[in-house]
């Protein structure tokens, strides 16, 4: 049973926050919450506060099945939110469109599937 997190439209590019998703993607829990904690970069802290509350939502599905289980990111993903264009003066008078970008960050955590 999957979990899912989503945050919409944070002030951050798309490409600033794939980096640290990447850094997770398909990692223990743990080991993606420690990684995140001590990662270098100011949107670590938001995908890890995402992460506690993919987390929680897990165990709210799973109440019986909460002890000596391995969660995995399933998935994680990033998708471009809304756009503002606004206008930089410029020499000459003329202007420099500059568009602040937000993005929507989605993780999905599941249980580890072991093979036997």
């Amino acid at each position: 049973m999957q979990a899912v997190a989503k945050l919409n439209n944070y002030p951050t590019s798309p490409q600033k926050m794939r980096y640290v998703v990447d850094t997770v993607r398909g990692m223990e829990v743990v080991k993606a919450l420690y990684i995140l904690q001590h990662l270098n970069k100011a949107t670590a802290k938001v995908v890890r506060t995402l992460l506690l509350s993919a987390i929680n939502n897990w165990e709210q599905k799973n109440s019986e099945k909460a002890e000596d289980t391995t969660l995995v990111i399933k998935e994680v993903f990033v998708d471009g939110g809304r756009m503002l264009k606004r206008f930089l003066p410029a020499p000459q008078g003329r202007a420099y469109r500059l568009r602040k970008r937000s993005n929507h960050i989605t993780i999905i955590v599941d249980q580890k599937v072991i093979n036997n």
